[in-house]
């Protein structure tokens, strides 16, 4: 991606670009803790989406893909909860879904397949409905600029941290903004990562322009991480575009929009993996000289879902061995006897030797908090991409063990 825009990084997260405002509060689906969002501009705009590919799907993310295609990809603001995914809930979910849209739709004056939605949390439950519509209302009443931190944590479950960003573009064009926040910590698979994303931006972007920019960011960001190799029921990703800065995107500024873009999304989606349940560790795998990006992708996803490797880098275990296994069983045909595998820059396998005297120096570098593994398959073809991952630890297995209880 080469484009003279600068960058510069800016406070503000979600509703740093301009025409855009949220409201956080906890309305009761959690116990205590803050539990609901709105996000709106102050007009239907533009409006991208990306969903699960999962079969199984929660009564918002089809709601959301239907309201799209109504709207012609406009919307005037998202519902976000936490707490209740409403999804396999029947009927009853879907009834709950269309409430909120209606609610907040009345609450902002406009149409209900205007309103997009998402929810987060345990799969099978009834959302309370009259909490989560009078939290509409209020929260319709508190709308800010001021509060995109709040806004990052109401949308956590497991996450250990909130996750926003957002990036100014000065282009010869003028100045827009570009910023987001996104929640996941478990069930992490690319396919579309089990997550929740939302990219605002000032700039003036048709709503196909922006469905194929969000299309393109993802495929580098959020469907390049995992943590452990699960697809959910509501992942979902969506873009807006106000068009308050007055840059107007074409096909001379278009690169400028995607750095923007792929600078946020890379941002949160690794703070994704570096907060996946009971990471100790964020790890970079990088596979080179692949016939096309497909399969070098395909390898480096392979490797980092691979419960061997991952345990491995938990316990700073240099095993190159694992690490070649899981390359071989990606699908993807190479010859072993060209391939390399390095971690932290440290040769390990090389044309079909090992080079085991530099396990200690490769052990110094796992016992660090950032990992980087890389695999030369040998093909020479110049294709390369990176998946982001993270160890797998104890503390995983006890906080799946426990989630509903």
């Amino acid at each position: 991606m080469t484009t003279t825009a600068s960058v510069l990084t800016v406070k503000g997260g979600i509703t740093a670009p301009l025409a855009f405002q949220s409201a956080a509060l906890h309305c009761g689906i959690k116990e205590s803790e803050l539990d609901l969002v709105l996000l709106t501009a102050n007009l239907p705009i533009p409006a991208a989406g990306l969903f699960t590919t999962n079969l199984v799907r929660g009564a918002p993310v089809i709601l959301s893909q239907q309201h799209l295609k109504q709207s012609g990809g406009y919307a005037r603001g998202i519902v976000i909860n936490s707490g209740c995914a409403n999804a396999c809930t029947g009927d009853k979910g879907w009834e709950n879904a269309e409430q909120m849209a209606i609610t907040a739709a009345r609450a902002l004056g406009c149409q209900p397949h205007e309103i997009l939605l998402a929810s987060t949390g345990v799969i099978g439950v009834d959302l309370p409905i009259e909490l989560t519509t009078a939290g509409i209302q209020t929260a319709a009443t508190a709308l800010t600029r001021d509060e995109s931190e709040a806004a990052s944590r109401a949308i956590m479950t497991t996450d250990p941290f909130p996750k926003e960003h957002a990036v100014t573009i000065q282009t010869k064009t003028g100045t827009f903004t570009v910023g987001g926040m996104a929640k996941g910590s478990g069930m992490i698979e690319p396919m579309l990562a089990t997550m929740l994303g939302f990219l605002t931006t000032d700039a003036q972007v048709p709503p196909t322009l922006l469905q194929q920019a969000l299309n393109e960011v993802a495929d580098e960001t959020f469907n390049a991480i995992t943590v452990d190799g699960d697809c959910s029921t509501n992942d979902s990703l969506f873009a807006l575009a106000s068009g308050a800065s007055d840059v107007v995107i074409n096909d001379s500024n278009y690169q400028a929009l995607l750095k923007g873009l792929q600078i946020v999304s890379k941002h949160l989606a690794i703070e994704i993996v570096r907060g996946g349940e009971g990471a100790t560790k964020l790890v970079a795998i990088t596979v080179s000289d692949a016939k096309s990006k497909y399969e070098a992708r395909r390898v480096a996803r392979t490797i980092a879902n691979s419960l061997l490797v991952k345990t491995a880098v938990h316990g700073a275990d240099p095993n190159w061995g694992r690490i070649l296994a899981a390359a071989g069983r990606s699908g993807v045909t190479f010859n072993p006897s060209l391939a390399t595998v390095s971690v932290g820059g440290v040769l390990l396998f090389e044309h079909g030797i090992p080079h085991d005297e530099a396990s200690s120096k490769a052990g110094l570098h796992l016992q660090g908090d950032t990992i980087e593994i890389e695999v030369g398959l040998g093909l020479q073809s110049g294709f390369s991409a990176t998946v982001w991952t993270c160890d797998l630890s104890a503390e995983y297995v006890r906080i799946n063990g426990e989630y509903r209880t």
